[in-house]
C-alpha cells in the first residue's frame, strides 16, 4: 500500500511538472507556438550470462555469428568497457531497471529480499509519466511474474523456457488481464515476436520495451534450426551457446525490420547489454545435456567469470545505437548499465534526476561532450568490492587486494599493488567512501563464498584448481 501511495504521488508530481513546463503561445504576442520534438522510443535488449567474447563485432572469436547486432555496433557505438552492476542475474536486473546501484536498496545478491526493489520507482514507471507505453518480454527474475505490471510495465510477455508464458498480450496483438498462456514457439523466437508485436501495437506513441532474452544462460536449449548453423568440431556446450545467440541475433534483425517498416528506426534508441559475464566453472567442462555448468560462452581476453568482480564477471557486450545521431565506432571510456535509465529520463524530456546513479550517455556518444562520463565506477558483491578510475582498477576480496592497469593488462594478470602503492591507497579510500554509502556499509557484505575464494585462487593468484 505504501508503495502504491508513493507511486501515485510520484506520478502526480511528475505530471504536474510536465504540464507546467509546456510552452504555450501567448495570445497577446505574435510568437509562433513551439512545436515539441517527438520523443524517442527506447529498446533495451538484455542478454543473460553473455561473455565478452561472444559478439563477432568484438573481434575476439571467429566462431560466433551475430551479423544483426554487429550492424548496430558498426553504425552505432560499441563500448570497449561496458559494465553490468553485478556478476549475477537478479541484482544486475534490479540495477538497470531502477537506475541506482542495487545495494542502495538491499538487493545485492540473488538470495536477498526483493522488498527494497519493490519499493523503488522503475524506469518504466518514470517513462509512463512522460507519456510512454511500456512493455517487456523474456526473463523477469525479480519476483512474481504476475506482478510485473506493478513495476511500470503496461504490456507483459514473460517467457524464458518451454513453459507457458505469463502475459497480458498475445503475439497477434490482443490484450487481456495478465494470465498464463501458451505458444508453441521456441522461447527466444517467442520473445522476439513479442517485441515486434509490441512495436506494431504502439507505433503511434512513444514506447519503451525491455527485452530480456534468457540466452545463453543454462539450460542450453537451442533448436536444430540454430544448431545447424555451427557445424564442425567444438564443445557441444559451445555450439549451444553460439546457436542461442544466433537466435537472439535473428530477433534483433526482426526488431530492426519492424522499426524500419514503421518509419521508427531514426527515432529509436537501442541499448544491447549483457547482464553479467559467462560462467566458465573454471574447467569449461563439456557436460552432456543442457543443465547447470559452463554455458558455452566465453569471456576472452578477460580474466575471471560470473560470480567475480574480476573483469570477466562484469564487463560484457554493450552496444548503443541511434540511427545517424551518434559518432560511429568504439568508445573507450568505461560506461555502466545504470546509464540507460539516466539517458532515457533526459531524452524523454524529464528533469534530470540526481538520485539516479547513471549518466546520460548521448552527449558523450554524439561528440557534444568530451572526456569520460564517469570519474569512477564502483561495485560491491558479497565479500568482493572494486573500483575503476580511468585505467586503474582496485579489487578487494575479503583481505586480498589487487591493483591493475587495465590499459596495459586487460587480463588482470599483473598485480601492481606493491609497484604503485599511492594509487592503490587513493583508490581504496575512494572505494571505502562509496561502500560506506551502501546498505549495509563497508567493503564486504557477508564475506567471500567458498566458490569466490576458489575463483580468486585460480584466476588472480595462479593456484591450481582444486
Amino acid at each position: 500500500m505504501r508503495k502504491l501511495i508513493f507511486k501515485i504521488f510520484f506520478h502526480f508530481i511528475i505530471a504536474l511538472t510536465f504540464v507546467q513546463c509546456q510552452k504555450v503561445t501567448d495570445s497577446s504576442t505574435n510568437e509562433e507556438p513551439i512545436v515539441e520534438q517527438k520523443k524517442p522510443n527506447f529498446i533495451v535488449i538484455y542478454t543473460d550470462d553473455h561473455g565478452y567474447s561472444d559478439l563477432s563485432a568484438q573481434g575476439v572469436k571467429t566462431d560466433v555469428k551475430t551479423p544483426n547486432i554487429d550492424a548496430l555496433a558498426v553504425h552505432g557505438v560499441r563500448m570497449e568497457s561496458g559494465y553490468s552492476t553485478a556478476p549475477q542475474c537478479i541484482p544486475s536486473r534490479a540495477g538497470i531497471l531502477i537506475g541506482r546501484f542495487q545495494s542502495k536498496f538491499g538487493l545485492e545478491l540473488n538470495a536477498d529480499s526483493k522488498e527494497g526493489f519493490n519499493a523503488q520507482i522503475t524506469i518504466g514507471d518514470r517513462l509512463k509519466t512522460a507519456g510512454y507505453t511500456t512493455g517487456m518480454a523474456g526473463k523477469w527474475h525479480l519476483g512474481a511474474n504476475e506482478e510485473i505490471v506493478d513495476h511500470g510495465f503496461d504490456q507483459v510477455f514473460q517467457k524464458n523456457s518451454s513453459n507457458n508464458e505469463i502475459a497480458n498480450f498475445d503475439l497477434n496483438g490482443n490484450t487481456f488481464p495478465i494470465k498464463e498462456g501458451s505458444t508453441n514457439l521456441y522461447h527466444l523466437e517467442a520473445c522476439s515476436k513479442a517485441a515486434t508485436t509490441f512495436i506494431e501495437m504502439n507505433k503511434d506513441n512513444p514506447f519503451f520495451f525491455y527485452l530480456a532474452y534468457r540466452a545463453p544462460h543454462v539450460p542450453l536449449d537451442a533448436t536444430q534450426k540454430y544448431l545447424a548453423r555451427f557445424p564442425g568440431e567444438m564443445p557441444e556446450r559451445r555450439r549451444q551457446a553460439l546457436a542461442m545467440l544466433s537466435a537472439v541475433d535473428d530477433g534483433v534483425g526482426e526488431i530492426v525490420k519492424a522499426l524500419k517498416d514503421n518509419n521508427l528506426l531514426e527515432n529509436t534508441v537501442i541499448f544491447i547489454i549483457g547482464d553479467n559475464g559467462a560462467p566458465l566453472k573454471i574447467t569449461k567442462e563439456d557436460k552432456p545435456g543442457g543443465g547447470p555448468g559452463w554455458d558455452g560462452s566465453l569471456n576472452d581476453p578477460l580474466n575471471g567469470e560470473k560470480g567475480t568482480l574480476i573483469e570477466g564477471g562484469i564487463r560484457t557486450p554493450f552496444v548503443v545505437y541511434w540511427k545517424d545521431k551518434l559518432i560511429n565506432g568504439v568508445y573507450k571510456h568505461p560506461v555502466s548499465a545504470l546509464d540507460f535509465a539516466a539517458t532515457a529520463v533526459e531524452l524523454a524530456g524529464m528533469t534530470k534526476d540526481n538520485t539516479l546513479d547513471g549518466v546520460n550517455l548521448i552527449p558523450y556518444l554524439n561528440g557534444e561532450k568530451a572526456g569520460a562520463p564517469h570519474e569512477i565506477l564502483c561495485w560491491r558483491w558479497g565479500g568482493q568490492s572494486a573500483i575503476r578510475k580511468g585505467k586503474w582498477k582496485f579489487l578487494k576480496g575479503d583481505n586480498r587486494e589487487y591493483l591493475f592497469d587495465l590499459d596495459a593488462d586487460i587480463g588482470e594478470i599483473n598485480n601492481l599493488l606493491s609497484v604503485e602503492p599511492e594509487i592503490a591507497t587513493e583508490l581504496k579510500e575512494d572505494l571505502r567512501v562509496w561502500t560506506n554509502g551502501l546498505t549495509p556499509g563497508g567493503f564486504s557484505n557477508g564475506g567471500m563464498t567458498a566458490a569466490a575464494n576458489n575463483y580468486f585462487d585460480y584466476y588472480l593468484d595462479g593456484l591450481p584448481n582444486n
